[in-house]
């Protein structure tokens, strides 16, 4: 029993031993912490300061601005595009109206809405779209003009049909079974068939068409091969007696090149074409219903004080009263019309009076080049006039200043 009490006690002496010497080592080193954060002296208790935020680097503290909550801009981008017009109010259509049907391209969809804008307002004209984008002459796989065009005309019963087709057949045609290349002889042959082919559709069921050929693109290859499907085009629709209107003139420049701005209808600078080269803009689509529009107007003509005497409308072109001259009124054209407005002379004017028509004074100088004969009683009548007076002596012996009478001689 000795021996157990002495073992504990060895055991608690260790024990002691062991925790004075961690205690130990703690003071030791909260000493040494002590010693380098105390000052030793009185000149370093006061200038340890100092030398403590000189080894630090200084910060500085940003003031902090407080922002201005400013309301934002809206500005529009720099090349943004121009505000888009209205869209024209087409008033309500008869329903007996003249339906004019479009077909062709995608430029035939744009000579469409063109068209739209020109007959806004007119009620008795009704212009149907049957373009298709993506088509044309070459692949008849995806679209056969020739064999669609008949049903259509035969469901829509126009009075006039009109064409704009040929800007996406710059590709091989499959013609006898082989794979031809633009505008070699078999496809030229090809292409020309498939264009009378669609032309003839029309002539068969008597419906007056008008062809309104291609223009230049920003690609002079583009161009060139245009220029060549308006020749095949041109004689297509002239073979059964139809109207092909000419439009490259609108869309160059004076050396004839591609020009992507130029007049519109109003003689105003715009842009007529995209930035593609391809498209136009809706000036430019106007500008090209203008050139079809003479020849339309020329077709369907003014019928509206016969054919719709129901809309009442005054009857603003009539035939000419009794005793009246016939005048003849013909809608300004463009200066570089090679016809001439469908005549020989210029503005269709036509200086020969016809047998029995009543001739103006204006007309007659412009033909014999003298003023004729006055009528009787009219101002410009000179036949009746006063002979020079005779000069009066005065009497002798009379005033000089008193006014004698002038006596005309006999």
């Amino acid at each position: 029993m000795h021996q157990r009490a002495s073992t504990r006690l060895r055991g608690t002496r260790l024990l002691a031993i062991v925790l004075l010497a961690l205690a130990t080592v703690v003071v030791d080193v909260a000493g040494v912490a002590y010693a380098q954060e105390r000052p030793r002296s009185l000149l370093e208790f006061l200038f340890r300061g100092g030398r403590e935020r000189a080894r630090q680097p200084e910060r500085r503290q940003v003031p902090q601005v407080k922002k201005r909550s400013a309301p934002r801009r809206t500005t529009a981008p720099r090349h943004s595009a121009a505000p888009s017009r209205p869209a024209v109010e087409v008033v309500e259509k008869a329903e007996n109206a003249r339906v004019v049907i479009v077909v062709g391209d995608f430029l035939a969809g744009g000579l469409a809405e063109g068209l739209t804008t020109v007959f806004a307002e007119d009620p008795t004209v009704r212009i149907v779209d049957k373009s298709n984008g993506s088509s044309g002459f070459v692949r008849d796989d995806f679209y056969n003009w020739p064999v669609e065009i008949g049903p259509i005309l035969d469901d829509a019963k126009p009075a006039v049909g009109v064409v704009m087709i040929g800007s996406n057949d710059r590709q091989q045609m499959r013609v006898d079974g082989s794979r031809e290349s633009v505008r070699s002889e078999k496809w030229t042959a090809e292409y020309a068939a498939r264009a009378a082919a669609l032309a003839q559709s029309f002539a068969e069921r008597n419906i007056p068409l008008v062809w309104v050929g291609l223009p230049a693109f920003k690609f002079s290859s583009m161009s060139s091969d245009m220029l060549a499907f308006n020749d095949l085009q041109r004689n297509a629709v002239e073979t059964i007696g139809g109207t092909f209107v000419d439009i490259w003139e609108g869309f160059v420049d004076e050396n004839g090149a591609y020009a992507a701005t130029g007049p519109d209808i109003n003689g105003q600078a715009v842009r007529l074409r995209a930035n593609d080269g391809i498209n136009f803009t809706r000036a430019g689509r106007r500008k090209i219903a203008f050139y079809a529009e003479k020849p339309l107007q020329r077709i369907l003509g003014d019928g509206r004080s016969t054919v719709f005497p129901e809309l009442g409308v005054p009857e603003l072109i009539g035939p000419p009263a009794a005793g009246q001259p016939t005048v003849e009124r013909t809608p300004p054209i463009a200066l570089g019309d090679p016809e001439l407005d469908g005549a020989d002379d210029l503005m269709g004017a036509s200086l020969d009076p016809k047998e029995g028509e009543a001739v103006t004074l204006s007309e007659k100088l412009a033909i014999e080049g003298k003023t004729p004969e006055p009528r009787p009683g009219r101002v410009d009548d000179f036949s009746i006039r006063v002979q020079p007076a005779a000069a009066v002596a005065p009497a002798p012996g009379a005033d000089r200043n008193e006014t004698s009478a002038i006596v005309p001689a006999r």
